[in-house]
């Protein structure tokens, strides 16, 4: 039996964990405002708010996801908001919705309501409102009809009208602005009583899951095996706390959870400490939704050969936690983990637990790259990452990894050796170019030809080295 609010209606309902959240509102709960759109998070037509109650017990974080790839077990022990739960009473519009009918925003209006959802939690989020997150609020969102100007002119109305939001009391003060309704402000005190209920309930009713299928956040299995999803057993991992962790362990190394989100690594202090441009790779791994759903171990075993976050941790020389149902572990590197394409070392049996890898120094190099049809939204054709340790012009040590070019991530063990040792110039970039080419194999598919993915991995190769070496490089003299 799952358990949360609803708006500002407690649910209870046993349909299956591995269900969507978008077919439970609209077909159980009759909540026709969540529109169904691509239903592969795509476009946004879905988005809905999660919100999660914070270790303070006193605050609710919300964030934005697309509902249609949100397992309803996902919901179990938060607030779920609708566009049928935002407006204050029937007949008025909140400060997102006049502001987008003022700028023109809407046309059709198939897509109205994902955008009121996004700027919506643009309000409740705990960031500073500037203009440059007000337009990533909408990242996730696509607009068939406006050409999105009216769009950028509401969303920037807004983020002036929040230049007036206290740090302290922020859902009060929305709700005496009508951004949200008064029930807003009574929701962390039923989710803190409905958690310590579900707390009780588990260590009454805790049972193993026998032939279940893992879950995390959903981004994959549910654009792949949707029905396969829904008729299994699922144990959920989401919200498994020791799992969603960033440390930084005794010996230097940094220690990951499996459940951990993209969007948790943008956030976390640690990795922006240790990657000054994180946000901006990360920001290439997909939309916001999408970066607040889908977990790092998720994008590791889906086995994908331009997985993001793989090619990422695969140039960091990551290594990986596996665990059986009996507790036993074993580790190995991220780059034994496949053996073929969409296969994997994993026994059936074992779940990732972890994720760790060696913190760079501040002097080493990082870049990651990645080239899709629509930035920030898309499935990369090509995508690479590299790590360099480098000293008076030479390279002491250097890892490339690349996706989109082979029948698994890869990582360029012939290119990395052949860079180690050697001076930073042209002349050496042209020369590793062409072991490189030698290393891969891509093929010609949707997301280009095989002689244009080895013209991109080349690009990607000279921008990486170009943001390294801008003194000792020119893009001129390497193309």
């Amino acid at each position: 039996m799952l358990h949360f609010y609803l708006n500002s209606q407690r649910i209870r309902t046993d349909q299956p964990a591995g269900s969507t959240l978008l077919d439970f509102v609209r077909y159980q709960q009759h909540l026709t405002g969540t529109k169904i759109g691509c239903r592969e998070g795509d476009c946004g037509a879905c988005t809905v708010l999660v919100g999660e109650l914070q270790p303070d017990g006193a605050t609710i974080r919300y964030q934005s996801m697309t509902s249609c790839l949100t397992p309803l077990g996902n919901a179990q022990g938060k607030h779920i908001v609708t566009v049928e739960g935002i407006n204050a009473a029937a007949g008025t519009l909140t400060p997102v919705q006049q502001a987008i009918v003022q700028e023109g925003g809407s046309q059709c209006g198939f897509c109205t309501v994902g955008f009121v959802m996004s700027l919506t939690g643009h309000a409740l989020s705990h960031k500073p409102a500037t203009p440059e997150s007000g337009l990533a609020a909408i990242d996730g969102n696509i607009c068939r009809c406006t050409g999105y100007k009216s769009l950028e002119r509401a969303t920037a109305l807004l983020t002036e009208q929040l230049a007036a939001r206290p740090a302290e009391n922020v859902v009060h003060w929305l709700s005496e602005q009508q951004f949200v309704p008064a029930y807003f402000q009574g929701i962390p005190a039923q989710l803190q009583a409905l958690q310590a209920e579900l707390q009780s309930n588990e260590t009454k009713n805790q049972k193993p899951i026998a032939n279940h299928q893992i879950l995390g956040g959903g981004t994959d299995l549910l654009v792949q095996r949707p029905e396969h999803v829904r008729a299994v057993p699922v144990e959920l991992v989401y919200d498994q706390a020791h799992l969603r962790g960033i440390r930084q362990a005794a010996d230097g190394r940094v220690v990951l959870g499996a459940a951990a989100t993209a969007e948790n690594l943008r956030d976390s202090p640690l990795m922006n400490q240790l990657f000054p441009r994180l946000p901006a790779h990360l920001k290439l791994v997909s939309s916001t939704p999408i970066r607040n759903m889908g977990t790092v171990a998720g994008n590791f075993v889906n086995a994908s050969p331009i997985g993001d976050l793989t090619i990422f941790f695969l140039a960091l020389d990551a290594r990986i936690t596996l665990e059986t149902a009996a507790r036993q572990r074993r580790d190995l590197p991220l780059r034994e983990l496949y053996r073929g394409y969409k296969t994997l070392t994993k026994e059936a049996d074992e779940q990732l637990v972890e994720i760790s890898f060696a913190a760079p120094q501040p002097t080493d190099f990082f870049s990651f790259e990645k080239v899709s049809k629509r930035t920030h939204l898309d499935i990369a054709s090509v995508n690479s990452a590299a790590w360099l340790r480098a000293e008076n012009g030479f390279i002491q040590e250097a890892r490339l990894s690349a996706g989109g070019v082979g029948p698994i991530p890869l990582l360029l063990a012939r290119t990395s050796a052949f860079l180690t040792g050697k001076e930073v110039s042209a002349a050496t970039l042209a020369a590793a170019n062409e072991v490189m080419q030698a290393e891969i194999s891509p093929i010609s598919d949707a997301r280009g030809t095989a002689d244009y993915k080895r013209l991109l991995l080349r690009q990607l190769l000279f921008a990486h080295f170009l943001q390294f070496f801008p003194e000792r490089l020119s893009l001129r003299e390497l193309v």
